[in-house]
């Protein structure tokens, strides 16, 4: 099973199952995935919700983490997220590329780029996450 599967099998019945989220690619300090801009996903004037983009952007770079971890010994919380939100779209699908940034022992940094298709930038955003011993 790749890694991208494992972690659309993981999320099944969550939020990011809900929001219709697909792992698309995953590959040595990234990982892509994907939402449908769609009734789950749009505020109601009809344009992609930032809580969306930002429930994306956390997913990417979470699932990255948790990746990247001893699962037996960890657990990854998010611990800060910021984003810009630069461009709309009303519907179709968003793209994310989270790249890790910063990998050490405690903490990662992951940068997660949202785009639509043709590349135009819809949300720019940072997510620290934290690791957590496992009692």
């Amino acid at each position: 099973m790749t890694l991208t599967e494992e972690l659309n099998d993981f999320c099944r019945n969550s939020l990011v199952d809900h929001l219709g989220i697909e792992f698309t690619d995953a590959g040595e300090g990234y990982l892509k995935a994907r939402m449908p801009v769609d009734q789950r996903t749009v505020q109601p004037m009809g344009i992609l919700h930032g809580g969306a983009s930002l429930a994306l952007a956390e997913t990417l770079g979470s699932a990255g983490s948790y990746s990247m971890v001893d699962k037996s010994k960890y657990n990854v919380v998010g611990m800060h997220m910021n984003a810009n939100h630069v461009g709309s779209m009303s519907d179709d699908y968003v793209y994310a590329h989270a790249s890790i940034l910063h990998k050490g022992s405690r903490t990662h940094v992951w940068d997660i780029m949202i785009t639509a298709e043709d590349g135009r930038k819809i949300s720019i955003c940072r997510l620290t996450n934290m690791l957590v011993e496992k009692s």
